[in-house]
């Protein structure tokens, strides 16, 4: 299992939240260890909450666009959890936590969506575009009695 983030990708975005938010105590130096470990916990914490709508092959499939999205939110449930395990939690930083968790949670209930590589493609249905997973595709043919033939001429 491997995180959506890197500790580069933290220290791009957030680079004086991570050098005082993950410094140890007594060397003052970054403890890269427990960020990583907390890059891969929230990589499993992302991967739980979407699995409420897509496949682990589905999650596997994901493409740039889908990975950089939740590459800001890992970050942000990373940096909650290396503020929690050094007792250097703030509000801001909750705040950034619960809003990455709620868009999740979002997404994954159907408000919001994520893009895979190649595309779906549901058997059967070539050429047609699926517009996200577990979206219902419907092929009929037309209706020989719509509407349109069965009104009456005035």
């Amino acid at each position: 299992m491997t995180a959506f983030a890197t500790i580069q990708d933290i220290e791009d975005r957030y680079p004086d939240d991570l050098i005082v938010l993950a410094a140890h105590p007594q060397t003052r130096e970054l403890d890269q260890g427990r960020v990583v470990a907390c890059l891969e916990d929230a990589g499993a914490e992302i991967r739980a909450i979407l699995q409420a709508r897509y496949s682990a092959d589905e999650l596997r499939r994901l493409d740039a666009e889908a990975l950089s999205i939740l590459k800001v939110y890992s970050i942000d449930i990373a940096l909650y959890r290396v503020a929690l395990s050094f007792s250097r939690s703030t509000d801001q930083i909750k705040e950034r936590y619960e809003a990455a968790i709620k868009r999740l949670e979002a997404i994954a209930t159907g408000k919001g969506g994520l893009t895979f590589e190649g595309g779906n493609v549901t058997p059967g249905l070539e050429g047609v575009s699926a517009g996200s997973p577990n979206e219902v595709l419907i092929d009929v043919p037309p209706r020989p009695f719509g509407s349109r033939r069965l009104r009456t001429p005035r």
